[in-house]
């Protein structure tokens, strides 16, 4: 396994151990306990959610944050909710992941050439991270791209990925959001927007699984071009 990110890499091990934020160490946590009717019998993870998939990967998708009794139960990003059955069968669709469907931590997924992630690592509540939470996960993700040496696309998943990936590489003057929209960074990678896989955009048809399948098939004709 890679040292600079996954499973066994110091930066995980912070990630997971981290308490900075009040909030979101107090939101995390309560939801574990009182979890939702559903999951009553489960044990959630209650901790912040690290990064995951291919360390050489060439494409990298970033999310907002774990969702509560999604990410926030099961361990791994997008994992055990709608908005993660949408990516992960269009990530399978495009040959970046070996089965359609995340459940579980331990559910066999696998990812080819990509890595998930997200620019806060706690479940926040209301899916709404403050600035000052924002900024206190930043290094993670700052440590976390610099550990993905081959990326050479990022999926930015909604307005707060897109705006965390601008902040992140120092893109001046800030480029407007929108789904397909592309933005060059001189000394990174390209950064693809995409509407973000929440039941509010999919159960809307404002996110299609067509709108989703053609950002993944632009991501891989970036990340093939020389």
């Amino acid at each position: 396994m890679d040292t600079l990110v996954g499973p066994g890499s110091e930066l995980h091990r912070e990630i997971v151990n981290c308490r900075v934020c009040p909030r979101l160490v107090e939101w995390r946590e309560r939801v574990a306990v009182e979890k939702r009717a559903a999951y009553r019998d489960e044990d959630y993870w209650g901790k912040p959610i690290t990064g995951f998939g291919d360390p050489d990967a060439r494409i990298v998708v970033l999310g907002l944050a774990p969702a509560a009794h999604g990410a926030n139960r099961t361990g791994r990003m997008f994992t055990g909710d709608r908005s993660g059955d949408w990516l992960f069968r269009a990530m399978h669709r495009a040959g970046l992941a070996n089965q359609p469907e995340s459940v579980t931590a331990d559910d066999g997924l696998e990812l080819n050439d990509a890595w998930v992630t997200s620019a806060v690592k706690c479940a926040p509540p209301d899916n709404k991270p403050t600035p000052a939470e924002r900024d206190a996960c930043s290094p993670f993700l700052q440590r976390e791209l610099a550990g993905l040496e081959r990326a050479k696309v990022v999926v930015c998943l909604g307005t707060f990925g897109f705006d965390a990936a601008l902040r992140h590489f120092g893109v001046r003057p800030k480029p407007k959001f929108g789904h397909g929209v592309e933005v060059d960074v001189e000394t990174g990678p390209m950064l693809l927007g995409c509407y973000h896989v929440s039941q509010q955009n999919t159960f809307t048809g404002r996110l299609t699984e067509e709108m989703l399948d053609s950002v993944f098939g632009r991501a891989i004709e970036l990340a093939d071009a020389d």
